[in-house]
Formats: structure tokens, C-alpha cells, sequence
């Protein structure tokens, strides 16, 4: 089943501000999260661009993989609608980034610290590969190719930690394990690992399978940007048959849709300056994308209730994306293209 987007043309409409915004903060070296642990007292160094040749600007090295992940999307489904100038400004961006040596780099420094942007850098690293090898432009070939042993590190840390992992992390942001493997479980269905597709499947029946009746009245927490209820059901139809989704989620989510439902609601931002509070941008974005993927499954009135609820959520954050603060601007992009592109 599928879920047609209803954000209009995105493409015409949006396209070429969210690529200026991708090259804007890719091109913005600090503030930067590095996030690094030193190992001894000559690893200090935490100049961005020496120590992730790929993965600087953008604030943190995740948020610079899936930024580089959209500047591809934008490529492959947008290309037309961007003028001639941007075309060029993104390529070149990514040949700079998407290369032998700055992906060996990045693939080493994993291999080194095997807990590194778990799971959520780790997805979008796959997903940004998948977009390469999926993007027709000729330089594509290239990213593809220099990305291909970076996902290959990830995979083997994604199957190595997942049987490891007792309980899964179900809270709102970046350790979210349901969404992390559902983004794997794409990429690498894209990427033809059918052994990583179905490891991912077999840890999220063991996780997942039984959950029924989520407390939806609990979220959001103050700093979400996903729902743990929703990235739960997307990942489920993702592993699960249709049939056995379908009965899954109406004792997971009884009222998904439903008059009242809290998971239709705008989140609240009171500060648009704060890098953790506008993580509830992010948050309508995210459960725009996700509620439409889970269209399908609902009844029809419930369906139109939805649609006129995510095209609301996206609308509200529409100038966060390419206007708002640094704090929003830096990772926006990426979650305005999931929602706009839901079932495509």
C-alpha cells in the first residue's frame, strides 16, 4: 500500500529554497557538535573538516550525512525544477564530500569507535548511499562507489549490535532504534543486502511484536522529534505482511486518526532558538511522513481527517525550514523531503 504526499508541487514550490538551505549550512563550519571521545592525549584534534572530511558542517556529522542525503534526493526528483546554478553548487558540494579518501577516513573512524552516531548516523550514511546509487545523474556513480565501504562498516555494525540490544530505546530523538532500523531496513532492501533486510525484520518482530494499546496521550516529551509510536508502526509494516500489519496496528494504535488523536496535533514550539526545543518542528515533519505512510491501513474518514492534519503540520513549519534559526535550518530539510515524498 502506498500514500500519496499532499503537500502539492513540492517541487515547484520548495525545491530550490530547501537546496539553497542544503548548501547554506553545509557550508557553515561552526557551531559543530563533534561529539568525539578522545582516546588518549594526542587525540585532540577537533578541527570538522580534518578530523570528518565527509561529514562536517551542518552542526553534527548526522545531520551532515542526511543534508548530503537531500542535496542528492533534490538531484534525482527535483533536478528540473532547481536552476542550472544550484544544480552545479550541489554537485560540487558532493564531489568534495563523497570521495575515496574522505569516506575511508569516515569508515575507519567507525571502525574505531563502533558506537558512533548509533543508530541514527548510521542510517542516514545508508540511506545517503542508497541515494547515490539510486541518483541517474553520471557523477552519482562516483559517490556511489566511494560510499559503498562506509555503508558496508555500517551494516556490519548494525547486525553485530541489534541481537545485543535487550529493550529498545523508545523515546523521541536521535536513539530511537525503531526508526534508525526502519531507515536500514529501506536503505538496504535499496542497497541489495537482503542479509541486513532480514536481520533487521527478525529484531524487530523480537522487539516490537507483541506491543499493543500505546499510551499515544503521553507524547510528546519537551525535545521529540519523532514519535516512538509512530516510528513503531512504520517500522512494523515495514517487516510485517500486510494482513498481519493491519491487525497489528489496530491494537497498537486503536485510535490512530481518530477524533482527538494527539498524534494529529501541531507540537507547540516556545523558543525557535533552542536547538533541543526545535526539535518539535522536526517532530511535525516527521509524524507528516509517518502518518501518511500509515494512511493506507485506515478507514476512509479517518484517512481524510489525516491528510487534512499532516498537511497542517507541514504548513505551520514551512519557514522554519528555509528561514527559521540555524537550530532548524541545519536538519529540516531532510524531514520536510520525507513528508513531501511519503509513498512515492
Amino acid at each position: 500500500m502506498t500514500a500519496p504526499a499532499t503537500d502539492g508541487d513540492w517541487r515547484t514550490q520548495h525545491a530550490e529554497g530547501w537546496a539553497q538551505t542544503v548548501l547554506s549550512v553545509l557550508g557553515t563550519a561552526y557551531p559543530y557538535g563533534a561529539a568525539h571521545v578522545t582516546l588518549d592525549a594526542f587525540d585532540t584534534d577537533a578541527d570538522p573538516g580534518r578530523r570528518h572530511p565527509a561529514f562536517h558542517g551542518s552542526f553534527d556529522w548526522h545531520s551532515s550525512a542526511h543534508m548530503q542525503w537531500s542535496a542528492v534526493r533534490l538531484l534525482t526528483l527535483a533536478g528540473e525544477a532547481l536552476s542550472a546554478e544550484t544544480r552545479t553548487a550541489l554537485v560540487a558540494v558532493l564531489d568534495s564530500r563523497l570521495t575515496d579518501r574522505a569516506l575511508g577516513i569516515e569508515a575507519d573512524y567507525l571502525r574505531e569507535r563502533p558506537s558512533y552516531e548509533r543508530p541514527y548516523g548510521w542510517a542516514w550514511v545508508a540511506m545517503l548511499a542508497a541515494a547515490a546509487a539510486e541518483c541517474p545523474l553520471p557523477q552519482a556513480r562516483a559517490w556511489a562507489s566511494a560510499l559503498q565501504p562506509m555503508s558496508d562498516v555500517v551494516a556490519e555494525l548494525l547486525v553485530a549490535w541489534m541481537p545485543r540490544l535487550a529493550y529498545p530505546v523508545r523515546h523521541g530523538v536521535h536513539g530511537n532504534t525503531a526508526f534508525a532500523v526502519a531507515l536500514c531496513h529501506q536503505a538496504y532492501g535499496s542497497l541489495g543486502r537482503p542479509d541486513v533486510v532480514e536481520a533487521v525484520g527478525q529484531q524487530a518482530r523480537r522487539w516490537f511484536a507483541a506491543d499493543r494499546d500505546y499510551p499515544v496521550g503521553w507524547e510528546p516529551s519537551g525535545t521529540d522529534f519523532l514519535s516512538a509510536g509512530l516510528c513503531e508502526a512504520d517500522l512494523m509494516r515495514r517487516v510485517l505482511p500486510e494482513a498481519e500489519f493491519a491487525a497489528w496496528l489496530a491494537a497498537f494504535l486503536p485510535g490512530l486518526g481518530r477524533e482527538g488523536d494527539p498524534l494529529l496535533e501541531v507540537p507547540e514550539v516556545l523558543d525557535r532558538t533552542d536547538g533541543q526545543l526545535v526539535h518539535l518542528f522536526g517532530l511535525a515533519l516527521s509524524r507528516a511522513w509517518q502518518l501518511r505512510l500509515l494512511s493506507p491501513y485506515l478507514p476512509a474518514d479517518v484517512r481524510a481527517r489525516t491528510a487534512a492534519a499532516t498537511a497542517q503540520q507541514v504548513t505551520v513549519v514551512g519557514e522554519e525550514i528555509v528561514a527559521g534559526d540555524f537550530m532548524s535550518t541545519h536538519w529540516l530539510v531532510s524531514f520536510a523531503l520525507l513528508a513531501a515524498t511519503a509513498g512515492q
